[in-house]
């Protein structure tokens, strides 16, 4: 039975390979709400390594319990070109009675359950526990609104969606036009179709949702999943906008790379990446040198072997590779650049590169974890969008928000040429515009930090979902 005076305690599940917001999360609820948090890491025999090093460095802040179930092994469930949402459902049905078992075993009781979105397969224990259960999407508002109304285009619209020329109209939010739109909606047909349509109908049967925005940066969006005449009507749940959910990193790091940022002028350094699950073919790979070599730019560029000899690459990809980068980089192009630029194999710490004060910019594939760490460091970005929502977090920040600049080649389709590249990061550094550009996005920075602040917007949602859980769990019990 609930107490009315029983302090909080709230599971939070995570989906494979999106443990890092799930975390974070956890950290603003204990910090911020007083509350107990236990954390339940749900992954992929492939990914297992990575999240194990999370966990560790997660249960070294000593804020909150975290178990890591068993890895989940789909290789019999899913085809093995099936990848993305598939893939994480098909996990999460592996994990479900780990899970379960996880929960019975707690010394004290949740008294809520918060669910990634991509674990959404486990949100319906909550019910067995007779719990409240909450929804927590860890990317933008905007995608939000179009997966809870995929289920209303899927009777509306006939035929594919990528074969439409009209923009698809979402109730008081941009419309989305079909080369926008997330990689399950591109084909029906596809096993991926099915599991995010499938997303789209659970969604609504949560208690609450919360999302990786906050309402002073999408206050649109956020009004018509509010709006019962707009979207509200369709999501029926309360909206939780708790970002910028993201990790501050370590502010001591010291070593090689750090020693050179140093002694870079302010906002002067690019920083390249595209995720740990993006990739590039080595023909994008070799035009994508040649444009910074153009640009006369300082850059870091986190470097991994090319997915393929020729075409535009994607992702997501797993696994470990070698570090000799001599073979897929122009000939000479390490020594040219010395002075200018900084080549890193395989991995870089991101959040604190982004943090110093000699980088200016970001070249990204749009992940949303990563957009939230440039907005809140004041960087402009370069939208290089590759996979899952990217194409819609690009045309987000470029047209929307204006704070970044992109191809007019999609990276995902055909291969941007040198000239465009040099083009882009001139744009962010040089060009009279950047002045714009850099303004919007430090304003944007500051109304994030007034978001987190007390009596902040984000502050008081996640303040008012844990009341709201706790009059929930009563009602419940009652």
């Amino acid at each position: 039975m609930v107490q009315s005076n029983q302090k909080p305690h709230l599971v939070l599940l995570s989906a494979p390979a999106h443990l890092q917001p799930v975390i974070e999360l956890g950290k603003r609820l204990v910090t911020c709400q007083d509350v107990k948090a236990t954390i339940i890491v749900a992954s992929f025999v492939q990914s297992a390594p990575a999240e194990s090093r999370m966990v560790q460095a997660a249960l070294a802040t000593k804020l909150f319990d975290v178990i890591h179930l068993p890895p989940a092994d789909i290789s019999n469930l899913v085809e093995p070109g099936d990848k993305g949402i598939t893939s994480l459902s098909a996990a999460m049905h592996v994990v479900k009675p780990d899970f379960q078992a996880a929960i019975l075993g707690l010394e004290t009781l949740p008294t809520a359950l918060v669910v990634h979105v991509f674990a959404i397969e486990c949100l319906g224990i909550a019910d067995e526990l007779k719990i409240p259960k909450y929804v927590f999407v860890s990317t933008n508002a905007w995608f939000l609104a179009t997966i809870v109304y995929t289920p209303v285009l899927d009777k509306e619209v006939e035929g594919e969606y990528a074969d439409k020329k009209e923009p698809f109209a979402l109730p008081g939010c941009s419309s989305i036009r079909a080369e926008d739109l997330p990689d399950p909606m591109l084909l029906r047909t596809k096993a991926n179709y099915r599991e995010y349509l499938k997303i789209g109908m659970e969604i609504p049967k949560a208690n609450g949702i919360l999302v990786n925005s906050w309402e002073e940066l999408q206050p649109k969006t956020l009004t018509s999943l509010r709006d019962g005449n707009l979207l509200g009507g369709v999501v029926k749940a309360p909206i939780f906008p708790v970002g910028p959910i993201n990790s501050e990193g370590s502010s001591a790091l010291k070593n090689e790379l750090f020693d050179w940022l140093d002694k870079k002028p302010t906002d002067s350094v690019l920083y390249i990446s595209f995720g740990s699950m993006g990739g590039l073919s080595l023909e994008q790979m070799l035009e994508l040198a040649w444009g910074l070599e153009l640009s006369q730019q300082r850059f870091i560029w986190v470097v991994r072997p090319p997915i393929e000899k020729s075409g535009s690459g994607s992702g997501p990809k797993f696994g470990n590779i070698g570090d000799d980068m001599s073979s897929y980089l122009p000939e000479g192009f390490i020594s040219r650049t010395r002075d200018k630029g900084m080549i890193v194999p395989q991995w870089a710490p991101q959040v604190e590169i982004l943090s110093h004060p000699s980088c200016g910019g970001f070249f990204t594939h749009c992940g949303w974890n990563s957009a939230i760490e440039c907005i809140t460091n004041g960087l402009p970005m370069i939208a290089w969008p590759l996979y899952a929502e990217q194409r819609m977090n690009a045309t987000l920040l470029t047209e929307e928000m204006g704070i970044a600049v992109r191809s007019e080649t999609l990276p995902s389709k055909g291969i941007v040429g040198r000239e465009e590249i040099e083009k882009m990061v001139r744009k962010v550094f040089v060009d009279e515009g950047r002045r714009q550009m850099r303004a919007r996005v430090k304003e944007l920075k500051l109304r994030a930090e007034k978001a987190w602040s007390n009596s902040g917007s984000s502050y008081d949602a996640l303040a008012k979902m844990v009341k709201h859980s706790q009059k929930k769990a009563i009602a419940i019990d009652v």
